[in-house]
């Protein structure tokens, strides 16, 4: 299974720091068994955002998770640039990630990400925080499994 992680960060693609939740979410997918074909940092921008998420699309990449870019600042893009490529709406996951979260920290609640399915290709936002992202990493470790065996046509028997 191959994973692709884009960090949506203005300041992480400036080089004004480093990107830790990327690394993070790295190290965790691969520990889970993905494959990573790269972390991409992109600035707070729809069409970037968007871009990469095509680019993983059409590379038939199973799993693109985003970092980033969740929350409700006039910055915060990623699921605009996400929703478009969406064909089949996923809200379980952030539902169940805000619950895992919120007791640690009740800001949680306001993560706007989004999840959902376009082909076999399972897309989720998780928010930049290396906290948010190990919590994500929880939940993808609980839920992507069977997601992928739906993709790919497992009965549910």
């Amino acid at each position: 299974m191959k994973a692709a992680i884009i960090t949506a960060s203005a300041r992480a693609s400036a080089g004004v720091y480093e990107d830790k939740s990327g690394e993070i979410l790295k190290a965790g997918l691969i520990s889970l068994g993905y494959e990573v074909t790269g972390v991409t940092i992109v600035p707070d921008d729809v069409r970037r955002i968007s871009a990469e998420l095509e680019s993983a699309i059409a590379a038939k990449i199973d799993l693109v998770v985003t970092t980033g870019g969740t929350g409700v600042s006039p910055t915060d893009v990623t699921p605009e640039a996400t929703a478009a490529h969406i064909e089949k709406l996923l809200p379980g996951i952030p539902e169940a990630l805000r619950a895992y979260s919120r007791e640690k920290v009740p800001t949680a609640d306001l993560s706007r990400g989004l999840a959902g399915t376009h082909g076999t290709t399972l897309i989720i936002n998780l928010p930049g925080s290396p906290g948010a992202v190990r919590d994500g990493l929880v939940i993808i470790e609980r839920l992507a499994g069977h997601i992928h065996e739906q993709l790919r046509g497992k009965d549910h028997g």
